[in-house]
């Protein structure tokens, strides 16, 4: 998912490109604004952490790209690709190296199992809009 700030920033393009390059197909993509009630059941594991009330509203701010993506072991290889949660600690060449603001606003989400994108990419799309 490409969050609010890589929206905003006019960053969209460029982060879809550096997944393409990665080698990674485009299963399923959703240019949409997450509602409160949405942001909230989609980071309800960690509602008992002191930043989720700031999350949902961060992640309710501005519109989203939900995707679902597709490569061998595509969890593991997003999660390179994407870097560490906070920019300052991401590799060179990871989208939040390139892309993030802050450890808060860190441009891309990525699920960190398989059977959370399982989840989470039934959360965003019907079965009929994956291809």
């Amino acid at each position: 998912m490409l969050k609010p700030d890589a929206i905003e920033n006019g960053h969209m393009g460029k982060i879809i490109d550096m997944i393409l390059q990665d080698g990674f197909a485009i299963k399923a993509m959703k240019y949409t604004q997450l509602s409160k009630e949405q942001a909230s059941e989609f980071y309800a594991v960690h509602k008992e952490r002191p930043f989720y009330g700031e999350l949902v509203e961060y992640m309710t701010s501005g519109p989203i790209v939900a995707a679902i993506l597709e490569k061998e072991d595509a969890v593991a290889s997003f999660r390179k690709l994407i870097g560490s949660t906070d920019p300052a600690e991401a590799a060179e060449g990871t989208i939040r190296k390139a892309y993030a603001e802050s450890k808060g606003r860190n441009a891309v989400h990525g699920s960190d199992s398989d059977e959370n994108a399982a989840i989470e990419g039934a959360f965003h799309f019907a079965p009929s809009e994956i291809f």
